[in-house]
């Protein structure tokens, strides 16, 4: 594109037809609607169930009801975070969501930085896919947090808290995808000159600060050796985290781009990433303290951990080796890689969560003797309000895709030749 002659992509607007009519969004209705009725039941569950107080156990003490109630207080059924294992399916979808969504923003910016032509063309399409995905997980973190005592978070800070530790990197890394996304789509080609090296830059600084602070806030959990013992944290999530990515941009580049090109450029890449996680995997249990390796590899976690190998690394790993296979066995390996790398993010926090290590008698944590007395403590399954949660997040990256789509034409543009 020569001189100040544009492209007319088409800006249709969000008018009521495109609103009510179109097929990606009527889908992402679907999953908002289970994401609402969650929401409804963790809400009701939450602050409107009547549960027992000190009040009434003292005017109660023998009554098997005021007991139950109390096992109810402290425990809870619903949408609240339970105690034997308060890291659950929120923190594992908001994982996933963020570092995979954040992961997809860093790569592009990665193929910016290097002028990578072939990742160029849709760069918009996959940061607005990230971007979307980075809004998934915050949404889904927004119903996990207390949200109606949020403000305590201003009047009484606590600046080493998750939350306020990674607060300024989404401050950061949204507004520079956004920024992104709109250059490309305006073909801003003298301002991106101009600010893309710096944009690069910062964003490359962004993503390997969060997955640093990721890292750091679960080894703060100095009673989960599963998580304190994992060697380079960090690089578990990069690796984990840009496998996944790759996996989601080869699943899309597939659905929307059908370029042959494009798709061999992410199955390479991708082919490392798998070989690297598998590898990274066979090593950091040589490392991670024994008690919980064994639980993982040989307890009730084994059947989820091979399975997870066998979708996120050998499956893809078999199907990607031969670049000249069907493309469908590369859109298997893709959702096999994004099947898997999800289901090893559960591993990671359940499987921390296993047998919870405590300080009682105040002599430190007790590494194994505690083994046998919670033996049942493991794994509990998501209420259904926090798996509706989960499962309408997916609504979220849709809507935010294809609105921004109907807006900007960006899917419109991937077929466009900007030169």
């Amino acid at each position: 594109m020569e001189g100040n002659s544009k492209i007319n992509l088409r800006k249709n607007g969000l008018n009521l037809k495109l609103l009510l009519t179109d097929r990606v969004m009527l889908i992402s209705y679907f999953f908002l609607a289970i994401a609402a009725f969650g929401l409804v039941e963790m809400i009701y569950e939450r602050y409107f169930l009547l549960s027992a107080t000190a009040l009434d156990a003292g005017l109660h003490p023998a009554s098997t009801e005021m007991a139950a109630a109390m096992k109810e207080a402290v425990f809870g059924s619903g949408g609240e975070v339970k105690r034997e294992s308060p890291w659950s399916l929120y923190i594992v979808n908001y994982m996933y969501m963020i570092y995979v969504g954040s992961g997809i923003i860093f790569l592009v910016a990665v193929a910016e930085l290097f002028e990578v032509e072939i990742i160029l063309k849709p760069a918009a399409g996959f940061l607005t896919l990230g971007l979307s995905m980075v809004l998934a997980g915050l949404f889904t973190i927004m119903a996990d947090l207390n949200v109606l005592n949020l403000h305590w978070m201003v009047l009484s800070p606590q600046y080493n808290s998750g939350m306020w530790l990674m607060l300024p990197l989404y401050m950061v890394i949204i507004p520079l995808a956004i920024l992104e996304v709109y250059l490309i789509v305006n073909h801003q080609k003298k301002w991106i000159k101009k600010v893309a090296f710096l944009i690069v830059i910062v964003a490359l600084l962004v993503e390997f600060v969060e997955f640093y602070i990721q890292a750091k806030l679960f080894n703060m959990n100095s009673a989960r050796h599963l998580w304190t013992s994992y060697p380079l944290l960090p690089l578990y999530f990069m690796i984990s985290s840009f496998a996944a990515s790759i996996a989601i941009m080869g699943l899309y580049s597939y659905i929307v781009c059908k370029n042959i090109i494009l798709m061999y450029t992410l199955e390479r890449i991708a082919f490392a990433f798998v070989v690297a996680l598998g590898s990274y995997e066979v090593v950091s249990y040589l490392f991670i303290d024994k008690k919980w390796a064994q639980i993982i590899l040989f307890g009730s976690f084994k059947y989820y951990f091979y399975l997870y190998i066998l979708l996120a690394a050998i499956i893809p790993a078999v199907l990607l080796f031969k670049h000249y296979m069907h493309n469908y066995f590369k859109l298997i390996a893709s959702l096999s890689i994004i099947a898997g790398t999800y289901l090893g993010k559960a591993i990671f926090v359940y499987g921390g969560n296993a047998y919870p290590m405590s300080d009682r008698f105040g002599v430190g944590f007790e590494k194994y003797g505690e083994y046998k007395e919670v033996k049942d403590i493991i794994f509990f399954m998501p209420p259904l309000s926090e798996i509706a949660i989960v499962i309408g997040s997916v609504g979220v990256i849709l809507f935010v895709y294809r609105s921004a789509d109907l807006l900007f034409g960006i899917t419109a543009m991937q077929k466009i030749d900007l030169k």
